[in-house]
């Protein structure tokens, strides 16, 4: 059977992927991931914890190793090591201000101890990693049923304790040393999210990989805070990126012999651009109807 052909009937087209379970499977998956991802990046990006996050993203690929050398479920070692790191991220910085260079510091220390510590396991693994390509860079093939629970199930959890701190947390974002004399747990919230990141990381790296796992969890986030300052259209926007990249990434991958995850990058690296384009030509007009409309001084030169 040859590879599946994209045509001008898009309705067909798509009836012959929701066709096969797996990719079924993989578009429940992708809505899930793109909405949680999202809606975590968006603080991420906000805080100014994007390496944090480039760190978990990076730490998922050792905890798959392990899981694979060790033979267990490869999502409870996406999660253990995300969550691990996360906490690990949490106890070196003490209370150190989000995104400075002491918590830079400890969490790249944190990222090249568990990076050598998954070479070290694909080291003993006596024989072929199985999917190495796809651990790296992600594949929406073999998704199984189970693993959408997991996903769907991690995902409710993750966005129900991210509503819950979700007003303070965004307090402490915007204003630490404020929401600090206000009374507002900022060391706790700042522990707090950081488990959810790396909640949210690990979910995200069983379908993007775990080296582009950060560009679904930055691009979408960076693209809508380009286009508004207001917090509640933002996010909003935010999933709404993640979701439509990720799917058109699984359409792309359905067709082209690809990794799921360099489309759903380039994407929203386009988009990315996009927006700070749109951006450069509103402010160009701004400027040039004020320009208009200044008063010209009397006497003053040509």
């Amino acid at each position: 059977m040859g590879s599946p052909v994209l045509s001008w009937n898009l309705l067909d087209d798509f009836q012959l992927m929701w066709s096969y379970p797996f990719m079924v499977n993989a578009f429940r998956a992708g809505a899930i991931v793109a909405v949680v991802a999202g809606a975590v990046g968006w603080f991420m990006v906000l805080r100014r914890q994007t390496f944090a996050g480039h760190t978990l993203s990076v730490v998922a690929f050792p905890g798959a190793a392990l899981a694979t050398l060790a033979g267990f479920s490869l999502s409870l070692g996406y999660f253990g090591f995300c969550i691990a790191a996360a906490l690990a991220v949490a106890a070196l910085r003490r209370g150190r201000e989000p995104g400075g260079s002491e918590e830079s510091a400890a969490t790249g220390t944190v990222q090249a101890f568990l990076l050598a510590c998954g070479y070290l396991f694909m080291a003993l693994y006596k024989g072929l990693l199985e999917g190495p390509q796809s651990l790296l860079f992600g594949s929406f093939l073999g998704i199984t049923g189970g693993q959408v629970t997991v996903l769907a199930v991690a995902g409710v959890v993750v966005l129900a304790a991210l509503a819950a701190i979700g007003r303070p947390l965004l307090f402490a974002s915007v204003d630490p040393q404020v929401a600090a004399a206000r009374g507002v747990p900022v060391r706790l919230l700042s522990v707090a999210f950081l488990v959810l990141l790396g909640a949210a990381t690990a979910e995200a790296a069983q379908i993007t990989g775990a080296l582009l796992v950060f560009a679904l969890m930055v691009l979408p986030a960076a693209t809508a805070q380009v286009l508004t300052a207001r917090p509640g259209l933002s996010l909003l926007l935010t999933v709404a990126i993640g979701f439509a990249v990720t799917w058109a990434g699984l359409v792309a991958a359905f067709y082209q012999p690809y990794p799921l995850g360099f489309f759903v990058t380039s994407f929203a690296f386009a988009l990315f651009l996009l927006a700070h384009g749109a951006r450069a030509v509103a402010r160009a007009r701004e400027r040039r109807r004020a320009e208009s409309g200044r008063p010209v001084l009397v006497g003053s030169a040509a």
